[in-house]
């Protein structure tokens, strides 16, 4: 896609520029498989459920409305608020910063354009401390 002619973050121009659902699910896929590698990670993946496949799914839905894209977790699951629905969770800087870590690591696997994967995870970042606010930890 050129970029000339697209502003991420209007319309479905993050959503396209990574890759539609297919590349979502990509990079979803790829954050789930560093969340189970690296040790920096095992306390956020021990929050998870062993059977990964259901958080895949609804981080992909999720991502793909969020960037634009049609809202499957909305046609899917419902409405949310990213936040609220993690405040059970004890997240503080160091979980926060592991999932960005694992983020990091599933976007740089990508073949998006330089200047997207920059923005990608300056807009990640929001959410995560937004978590990290909610969880009081």
């Amino acid at each position: 896609m050129d970029t000339k002619v697209c502003e991420y973050g209007v319309g479905d121009c993050s959503y396209k520029m990574a890759g539609g659902l297919v590349g979502i699910t990509q990079l979803v896929d790829a954050f789930y498989d560093y969340m189970q590698q690296l040790k920096e990670a095992k306390h956020i993946r021990d929050m998870h459920s062993k059977d990964l496949s259901q958080s895949r799914k609804k981080l992909a839905y999720f991502l793909s409305g969020w960037m634009g894209g049609p809202k499957l977790y909305a046609d899917h699951f419902g409405s949310i608020n990213i936040p609220q629905a993690h405040k059970h969770l004890a997240v503080g800087v160091a979980e926060s910063e592991a999932w960005l870590l694992c983020m990091q690591k599933a976007v740089d696997d990508q073949p998006y354009a330089e200047s997207f994967k920059v923005y990608l995870m300056q807009q990640l970042r929001v959410p995560a401390e937004r978590i990290r606010m909610v969880s009081g930890s």
